[in-house]
């Protein structure tokens, strides 16, 4: 017997709020979350501009002792967290051992690492701190989740770059298939505004220069894009069981259907030609999921406002989907939250299961100039009423990683 799998619970820390509720209404209302970066003294960077969290006070979800020795990716993740628990109204208590969790970041507590690095090198080793190796791996958000939550089930961490958080769910959508746990809490979490992280991204040539107009600086698929800009934050999902919410009454706000990774196997950073790895991954996607290409409606896309990874989306698209891709609306939320990392698969998804959810698709801003190699139905500027019943999420990560999921309205 095949085993269904719905979302029942999501939770959401953006730089557009810190819950699903504000941030969608933010992402419908074309706001864009980039501003000047004040998580540091910028001022002799390069770039000097991101997409933060804001107003996040760890101290709403831990005491004073365990925020200090929780890092920041951890924190966005349990906040996320415990707001989709509380939406599914899942109690592990009463089912420990069949919840699991499986949470990914790209760079785990990379200020952490940055902060401890500056003792050590400093010549103070004796002042490195106990907790260092304990706090900055990136398997600690969903270890740490188990724990305060009392999951027993399995508790693993993703690590695939800008497709983590989208491979976490995925795997935890197999995980329940095969019948290893009756619910999962996964996704991604990232904090990565750090001023190594961003001043490896402006040597890189990745990341968007506009710093005296950052709101605009995010425009995937406009021919005037020139690198994305930096995000943080979580994106976790409850999924679980069908059958299972259905038996307790759940809301199910959306079904996973499909899901399947690939490797560009071609480049660390730049997307194979044609974007053939994505080809490959939307292509099984739709299969595990008995889809035809014509039945999806909308593909929230990666999107991240960079020549090659913008070109590359828009040419796998019109591969996989022929006619049916100028029929599709996609859009990148990417242009209002900026690159989320790590965190970006999991906060799409929910987005994704959002605009099923809702009939409502979110808007890629800041389109401006079309480009002729991006030449799809890109919701531009602003959002759209629309009844569709199958959706894509498509996110694609450094190291030729390509993680796509496949949704279905729920009935």
């Amino acid at each position: 017997m095949t085993v269904r799998v719905g979302i029942t619970g999501m939770g959401l820390v953006t730089p557009l709020g810190n819950d699903v509720a504000t941030t969608w209404k933010a992402l419908l209302a074309g706001v864009s979350g980039a501003g000047p970066i004040t998580k540091f003294d910028a001022s002799d960077h390069g770039v000097r501009i991101a997409a933060e969290v804001k107003d996040f006070d760890p101290l709403k979800y831990f005491d004073r002792k365990t925020a200090r020795r929780t890092e920041t990716f951890t924190q966005y993740a349990y906040a996320a967290a415990r707001e989709a628990l509380d939406q599914s109204g899942l109690d592990i208590a009463s089912m420990p051992d069949d919840v699991g969790v499986l949470i990914g970041s790209g760079s785990g507590g990379l200020q952490l690492m940055q902060d401890q690095f500056a003792i050590l090198l400093g010549e103070h080793p004796d002042r490195v701190s106990p907790f260092f190796i304990t706090m900055m791996p990136a398997n600690m958000a969903a270890g740490t989740l188990s724990m305060l939550l009392g999951a027993r089930g399995p508790s693993l961490a993703t690590v695939s770059a800008c497709a983590t958080g989208a491979n976490a769910i995925g795997e935890a959508w197999e995980t329940i298939r095969r019948g290893d746990a009756t619910a999962m809490l996964a996704g991604g979490a990232e904090a990565c505004i750090v001023s190594i992280a961003v001043a490896s991204f402006t040597t890189m040539h990745a990341l968007s220069s506009r710093n005296d107009d950052p709101q605009r600086a995010s425009r995937p698929f406009d021919k005037e894009r020139d690198g994305f800009v930096i995000g943080e934050g979580a994106g976790i999902v409850v999924l679980e069981e069908l059958e299972h919410a259905k038996a307790r009454g759940a809301t199910v706000y959306a079904e996973v259907v499909g899901y399947a990774a690939t490797s560009d196997a071609h480049h660390i950073v730049e997307p194979a030609p044609g974007g053939s790895g994505l080809v490959s991954a939307q292509r099984k996607a739709l299969k595990k999921a008995g889809l035809a290409p014509e039945q999806i409606g909308y593909i929230n896309a990666h999107g991240t406002s960079t020549y090659f990874n913008d070109r590359a989306e828009t040419a796998a698209i019109k591969t996989v989907f022929g006619d049916h891709a100028y029929q599709l609306a996609v859009s990148s939320t990417k242009s209002m939250t900026g690159h989320m990392v790590g965190a970006a698969g999991g906060a799409e998804a929910i987005f994704t299961a959002l605009a099923l959810h809702e009939g409502a698709l979110p808007p890629t801003i800041n389109y401006e100039f079309p480009d002729p190699e991006c030449d799809l139905d890109y919701v531009p500027n602003t959002p759209r009423q629309a009844n569709v019943e199958y959706a894509l999420s498509n996110s694609m990560g450094f190291g030729g990683h390509n993680a796509v999921l496949a949704l279905k309205r729920a009935e």
